[in-house]
């Protein structure tokens, strides 16, 4: 089906990032300037096309619908799809899809719990970029409601019903630049990643937790699990036989990793509500100290931070106590262990069934001899 697109407001949507990402991806190559504010591109066996690198070119809108009257006869897609790539080429592209809608319809309530609740859960996301806890009072972190606020709600897609989330990303400083280390990300495209980890996480407690072991979502609050996210997981899928979050990266800002889809079904909801009260219970000790020796360390595959457990005084007897250490400091509590050193250590002190240290940082290493 063609498709023409003739919108002004439309056209210029499309940002001159985006023209050039697509284009890089499809084959072709810069091979010159034109005038002052356009480049020439070209490739074998396709038209050669120039490419505008600002939007404040009078003519701005008709060049953008020429180009996607190229790209869509090139790659022998239909307009519309290939403007929706097009606007959104600079974009984290977050889509959440309730399973079950065979019409594309939901019911009027339905529609407002899975926008609302697609909004919690990347509010959830936003307020874990800071320290990670167990809760969160939400609505009065200024920062991560800034942060939201720079996220825009792209267009519903017909089918199984899909609620487009869409989180600007600045492109890279260079275009030759390799993709970025993700601690040097900017803030928005940190939130996608803090987002998918944390669903990813809460996926694999809700699998865990039915095999008996009820420490899984304690463990993955420093992966962004929080009550306040599993909350807003059992208000997506609870009208829904599943719920999928797919995560599509800017191609603008491109990164090492493919994007990733994350599968919930209506069974996991009662798991996620009580996840939820449970996280709710869990009482923080803000800037406790402790000190202690090493007693145990564990970083599984593919988990950067690890888990560390140490002996400290907590309440006038010897315990046991997790800590969730900063990647930087598992080498240092590492060498702490071979040597017997005692380890002081501030962070947010959980009590709950088990003692565990969240935002932990090193203070200090005692040596054995010091003790």
């Amino acid at each position: 089906m063609r498709v023409d697109i003739r919108d002004r407001d439309a056209l210029q949507a499309v940002s001159p990032e985006g023209l050039a990402a697509y284009a890089k991806a499809a084959g072709w190559a810069k091979v010159e300037s034109y005038g002052a504010h356009s480049d020439v591109y070209a490739a074998e066996q396709l038209p050669d096309i120039i490419l505008p690198r600002t939007q404040i070119l009078g003519d701005y809108a008709s060049v953008v619908a020429r180009l996607i009257e190229i790209f869509a006869e090139v790659s022998e897609r239909d307009e519309l799809a290939l403007y929706r790539d097009l606007v959104t080429a600079n974009r984290d592209f977050v889509r959440v899809q309730a399973g079950g809608s065979e019409d594309g319809s939901l019911s009027v309530n339905d529609g407002v719990d899975l926008i609302g609740g697609s909004r919690d859960l990347l509010l959830a996301a936003a307020c874990s970029l800071g320290e990670p806890r167990p809760l969160y009072r939400a609505g009065a972190n200024k920062d991560a409601n800034d942060l939201l606020n720079r996220v825009r709600l792209g267009q519903t897609e017909h089918g199984s019903f899909v609620i487009t989330l869409l989180i600007p990303i600045a492109p890279l400083p260079a275009p030759s630049q390799c993709p970025d280390a993700d601690d040097d990300a900017p803030i928005e495209r940190q939130l996608t990643i803090r987002l998918i980890e944390a669903l990813t996480a809460a996926r694999r407690a809700t699998e865990i937790t039915v095999t008996g072991d009820d420490a899984t979502f304690a463990g993955a609050i420093e992966k962004g699990v929080s009550a306040n996210l599993c909350e807003a997981l059992d208000r997506l899928i609870s009208p829904f036989p599943t719920l999928d979050v797919n995560v599509t990266w800017a191609r603008t800002r491109p990164r090492k990793v493919a994007g990733s889809i994350v599968r919930f079904v209506n069974a996991d909801a009662p798991i996620l509500r009580e996840a939820a009260r449970s996280l709710r219970q869990r009482k923080l000790e803000p800037d406790a100290r402790l000190v202690g020796p090493v007693h145990r360390l564990r970083r599984d595959e593919g988990d950067e931070n690890g888990i560390v457990t140490i002996r400290a005084i907590v309440g006038g007897r010897s315990r046991s106590v997790k800590v969730y250490p900063k990647r930087t400091d598992y080498d240092l509590l590492t060498e702490a262990h071979k040597t017997k050193a005692h380890v002081a250590m501030t962070g947010d002190l959980e009590h709950a069934d088990r003692l565990a240290l969240r935002n932990a940082r090193i203070t200090s290493v005692i040596p054995e001899t010091s003790e």
